[in-house]
């Protein structure tokens, strides 16, 4: 009785979940029964009296259908919401009833035969509509649904084919419908395949539905394999090819952006070429490199990386976030990223090829003050210094009303730099199909992307190709040949991004950019008038990479042993980099402010900017990695019991060569070569490093019918840059799941749950990765020997010293991450929900890290890294998605979040340092190098009393920022700085994609967010630049006495801007419209006409809106004063075309 009455409760609340998650998207439930209807009639033609008072409006429906032979179905909450009827009366058709009841709720009616469906009224639709069914005669079918070993299927979705009619099945799988004689059922269920019946007059029909194998079999790309994503016990993220390609960018690395929890990405400019995400894996873990390592098709780190590859040529791209990232070993601490490319299938050549144009512009740019407020900031500068104001009152009126252009200009010079957009393109052409023997991929791509600037010198172009070939040598033997290449040409000009943008934000509005008569003006310092500096007048810098991949992949399946096969690999990848920047001089032009010409224009004054003569920068890498290893596996059923057994080595070695060479004096800019440039001050250098890896990996997997499951994966990884006596280490990983959905007990009583597994995993992962740039950790067991300068012996001998630069450390070892994992993850409403959650604890010790603090830096030699440092991170993420097909809709929608915060458990700190200064026991800092201690600011000093009573810096003055006197000692000084617990990265990141289709178009749309970041914020302005006109607006003055904000500034003379403070610091949460695309498929019939399979338009957009507080910047950027390229929007306009 208990189990029957728990039963109950259960079944109750089931369809309570269904009714609040799918409410406002999907008809109701059917909730009435069939009865016999008049189907030759339709309902304007039906009349009926209703006289009601104080009424709920089921009570209306109910007196319907006591006068008629129609039936309601409706869900309950959906009426129950309806405020009651105070006073109902009608006589007429039953058309009009409906539409009187439609104008006092807001609800739809929609006649099918004899039912009236029930639903809210969308913005478009009629408030009341009738589908004819041919005004068939109908029967009553009924049955019930089973699987193939007899169990019944309880929620399997039965349609009218071509409608959305119908009906599900319930807890015993029984289902009954009224359908035309003629009709056909529509059977679908996850995990089984759709099953299409006619009824042919039938009254009942029984039918067994067979399991999809695709859906059951489902696999997950780990490393070097793939498991059955039902039995995988990992915390493992997967997203198709076709997801990435829904973002018009021209670097993979942006992608990513909230797509999948715990993934960070941090775009920090939109410079073409230059444009890719810092990617970060459950936050930051380490003081030293927090990049993940990536892996393309089994082969890690391949040359060229993951940002320029092609999107159109990924089949998926998946996450490991946990201990099944230890199979990776020494490399894998900060999560592993895998990429899969597309490969071909059997069946005739499918062509496919994709064209989008875009238009780019800069997200943000900030506003700067015009020449007229801006001249009387720097008179309130004069002010404060005692001095006699620069401009008069009407020379200012001049700057605000143009009234005299040459005198008094009023330039902004992000106009003249700026373009209103840019463009870009991307193409792809692939062709891929196969026979019985041998199967194809082959892609062609291209890109090219234009810069900001106006006249642009900045340009990024892209050509790649990858060819794929699988080949059936015998029923046992397979091998597979892949070759991929790519050549990335980067132009620009001479003076870098973070130079022509440091021009904009220095720009004083005073100043021309270009005289009235179109000639650019005077420089803002050593030359730099960034109208000209961001074109090629200043010469070019042109930069061109050439990657080739390859790898030969043999895969045996050995005879006579059943579940036994042996997989080796062996790649080669090769780089080639030219680099060559030829400077040379330019030209402005300068008016002494009187003399004039005959027509009274003013003259100006060519002059040479820049460089004295021309000279040149010479650079070339050329560099290959080699990747062996053999993978042996053993896989076996007995009866409820599978295991799986897999053993392999690896070894890879990789090598880099570079040459630079420098020139100068050249007599011309015509010869841009080495051998025209000058004998004196020229320069050739080169070096050469090479490193290697040698290790050992396995994972044994076992489940018992696929209910209990356990993994092991381990790695015993040699590496390069430790002393022999810890060259190598073993890194294990351990993982239990336990799908409880399996068992009777949850079967027999939680049915609208179809899957529910819960994971726990612990791993352990070294880092042999202690640098961003791995010669920074190259060797420190050992005493590097460096050349220094030259000395001269004798009359002209040029000798090259040698020196030792730091003290070996004999004992470096291992960086070791513990990684402890506990997740849950199902899905419900038969696979229309899915969901996963995690909460994860990462605890990284033996991290390299200076002992700085406690050492003093006077040995006159650089003390060594030591294995000293101690982090913990913690935090969860999460996914839950939804996804319903309903007629000719089709929806989806999920939602993605992550949470991390770390915290350094030691750190090197100096013996009686400050409780409020200390870093251990705080999260990590921007730059390990440059601890973060701000002084606090807690207001602005308004008068002179405040002034006189509270402690401050000397010299200070009203309208100065005060800064808290922390240890109560009266003074202000260095002890009173802080710890501010936050830094670049967001410890809260998030995405909501939201999806929507109907017949031929589709609707796309990607929300993604960030919280928990900040940004030091200021600008160089006063007399050396220009002011933000944000700061100008809010900033204290004599007659705003009452400002939170402090007074003009002039460069970093007043203390509150040469030491860091709080005030400088700004939030960087936002939440933005990552993604916006609207597609739309041709007609079949009209496809059939071109010849083509399909074709798809589509418009589409990136970082098209931006919520946020940060206001000045685009709330991504890691630059303090703006001198960066800004991240971009993009517009954007595409077809695809399937042939």
């Amino acid at each position: 009785m208990k189990v029957k009455i728990l039963r109950q409760v259960l079944t109750m609340s089931k369809y309570a979940f269904y009714g609040i998650f799918i409410q406002g998207f999907l008809c109701s439930m059917l909730l009435a029964s069939n009865s016999k209807a008049q189907l030759s009639v339709s309902i304007e033609e039906v009349y009926l009296s209703v006289n009601l008072h104080d009424a709920e409006l089921k009570e209306v429906f109910n007196e319907i259908e006591s006068q008629t032979a129609f039936m309601f179905a409706y869900s309950r909450e959906l009426v129950n919401d309806q405020k009651r009827i105070e006073s109902f009366v009608h006589r007429g058709s039953l058309a009009s009833l409906l539409r009187e009841i439609s104008q006092q709720t807001g609800l739809r009616f929609k006649r099918v035969n004899e039912n009236i469906h029930v639903s809210k009224k969308g913005l478009f639709a009629p408030q009341v509509e009738e589908v004819s069914m041919g005004f068939l005669q109908e029967i009553k079918v009924n049955g019930i649904v089973k699987d193939v070993k007899g169990a019944p299927l309880p929620g399997v979705t039965i349609l009218l084919k071509g409608t959305s009619t119908g009906t599900t099945s319930d807890m015993e799988g029984h289902y009954s419908l009224n359908v035309p004689a003629d009709a056909t059922l529509q059977f679908s269920y996850i995990g089984f395949e759709t099953q299409e019946v006619a009824v042919g007059n039938r009254n009942s029909i029984d039918i067994t539905l067979l399991e999809n194998i695709s859906e059951l079999e489902e696999v997950v790309v780990v490393g070097y394999g793939t498991q059955k994503k039902l039995v995988s016990t990992g915390s493992v993220n997967t997203i198709g090819g076709e997801e990435l390609q829904k973002s018009p960018t021209t670097n993979l690395t942006n992608n990513l952006v909230g797509r999948m929890p715990g993934v960070v990405a941090l775009n920090e400019s939109g410079e073409p070429g230059f444009d890719g995400s810092q990617i970060r894996i459950r936050g930051s873990n380490t003081l030293g490199d927090n990049n993940p390592l990536i892996v393309i098709d089994g082969i890690a780190n391949r040359q060229g990386g993951l940002a320029r590859l092609d999107p159109n040529d990924i089949e998926s791209m998946t996450v490991l976030k946990d201990a099944s990232a230890a199979i990776y070993g020494s490399q894998a601490a900060n999560g592993v990223i895998l990429i899969t490319t597309k490969r071909g299938k059997k069946g005739k050549p499918t062509v496919n090829f994709n064209f989008n144009q875009g238009f780019n512009q800069p997200t943000r740019l900030p506003e700067m003050a015009d020449a007229a407020t801006y001249a009387t900031m720097l008179n309130e500068i004069d002010m404060y210094r005692s001095r006699t104001p620069r401009f008069s009152d009407e020379e200012i009126q001049k700057f605000r009303d143009g009234s005299d252009p040459w005198y008094y200009p009023n330039t902004n010079w992000y106009d003249e730099v700026i373009k209103p957009f840019s463009s870009q393109y991307k193409s792809n052409l692939s062709v891929s199909g196969g026979g019985e023997k041998v199967r194809y991929f082959v892609s062609l791509g291209t890109n090219r992307e234009d810069g900001y600037y106006e006249n642009s010198a900045t340009k990024y172009t892209q050509y790649n190709f990858r060819s794929n070939i699988d080949a059936d040598l015998t029923k046992h033997i397979k091998v597979s040949f892949d070759v991929s290449g790519r050549q990335e040409n980067r132009d620009f000009p001479t003076r870098s991004a973070g130079s022509i943008f440091r021009g904009l934000m220095r720009g004083k509005p005073n100043l021309h950019a270009y005289w009235p008569n179109g000639m650019p003006g005077p420089d803002i310092e050593n030359g730099n008038n960034p109208v000209v500096t961001s074109t090629d007048a200043t010469g070019y810098d042109q930069d061109k990479n050439y990657y080739l991949q390859s790898n030969l992949r043999l895969d045996i399946q050995i005879p006579g042993v059943e579940g036994l096969s042996v997989t080796s690999n062996v790649s080669f990848d090769k780089n080639y980099r030219f680099r060559k920047r030829f400077e040379t001089p330019w030209y402005l032009y300068t008016w002494d402010g009187s003399t004039l010409d005959n027509n009274n224009e003013p003259v100006l004054q060519k002059s040479k900017r820049g460089l004295s003569e021309p000279r040149l920068q010479q650079w070339s890498e050329n560099g290959y990695n080699t990747t062996l290893n053999m993978i042996a596996t053993y896989e076996r059923n007995l009866g409820n019991h599978f295991f799986s057994v897999m053993v392999g080595t690896e070894a890879q070695e990789i090598r880099q060569d570079n040459f630079d060479a420098f020139r100068r004096y050249y007599i011309s800019s015509a010869v841009d070569q080495l051998d025209a440039g000058g004998e004196k001050e020229l320069n050739n250098g080169g070096e050469a490093w090479e490193s290697a890896r040698l290790n050992y990996f396995g994972r044994v997997s076992y489940n018992y019918r696929e209910k209990y499951l356990l993994g092991f994966v381990w790695r015993y990884d040699g590496s390069y840059l430790f002393p022999k006596e810890s060259r190598y280490g073993f890194f294990p990983g351990v993982s239990l799941g336990w799908r409880v959905s399996e068992e009777p007990f949850w079967k027999d009583n939680i049915q609208f749950i179809d899957d529910l597994k819960l994971r726990a995993s612990w791993g352990q992962t070294g880092n042999d990765r202690i640098k961003e740039n791995p010669r920074d950790a190259e060797f420190q067991y050992l005493a590097p020997y460096e050349f220094g300068d030259g000395y001269v012996f004798g009359v002209s001998d040029d000798i090259k010293s040698i020196y030792i630069p730091r003290v070996p450390n004999t004992n470096i070892t291992w960086e070791v991450a513990n990684q402890f994992d506990i997740g849950i993850e199902g899905q419900m409403m038969q696979g229309k929900i899915a969901f996963e959650f995690d909460y994860f604890y990462n605890q990284r010790s033996n991290i390299l890290w200076f002992r700085n603090a406690s050492v003093p830096g006077t040995a006159g030699i650089d003390l060594p890294q030591e294995n000293i440092g101690k982090v913990v991170n913690r935090g969860v993420d999460g996914r839950i998605s939804y996804a319903q097909q309903a007629g000719n809709w089709g929806f989806d929608i999920s939602v993605n979040a992550g949470l991390s915060k770390n915290k350094i458990t030691y750190w090197d700190e100096a013996p009686g340092k400050p409780e409020w200064q200390r870093f251990t026991g705080h999260p990590m800092m921007n730059d390990p190098n440059n601890p973060d201690l701000y002084y606090k600011a807690i207001g602005v000093f308004n008068s002179q009393d405040e002034l006189d009573n509270y402690p401050h810096w000397e010299g200070a003055r009203e309208g100065d920022i005060i800064f808290e006197d922390v240890n109560k000692d009266g003074e202000i000084n260095g002890l009173d700085r802080v710890r501010i617990d936050k830094n670049k990265y967001p410890t809260f990141t998030g995405g909501l994609a939201l999806g929507i289709t109907f017949k031929q178009f589709d609707f796309n749309m990607l929300f993604q967010g960030a919280t928990g970041g900040v940004q030091y914020i200021f600008t160089e302005s006063g007399e050396i630049g220009n002011f933000l006109q944000e700061f100008a607006d809010q900033r204290w003055t004599p007659d705003n006495p009452n400002s939170e904000h402090p007074r003009t500034f002039n460069r970093n003379d007043e203390y509150w801007v040469a030491n860091a403070n709080t005030y400088w610091l700004r939030k960087t949460d936002y939440l933005r419209l990552k993604n916006l695309e609207f597609g739309y498929n041709l007609p079949k019939s009209l496809n059939e006409k071109l010849k083509i399979q399909n074709a798809r338009i589509y418009v589409s957009g990136y970082n098209l809106l931006t919520i946020d507080n940060f206001n000045v910047f685009d709330p991504e950027t890691t630059s303090n004063s703006g001198q960066y390229y800004p991240q971009k929007r993009v517009f954007n306009m595409g077809v695809s075309l399937t042939f």
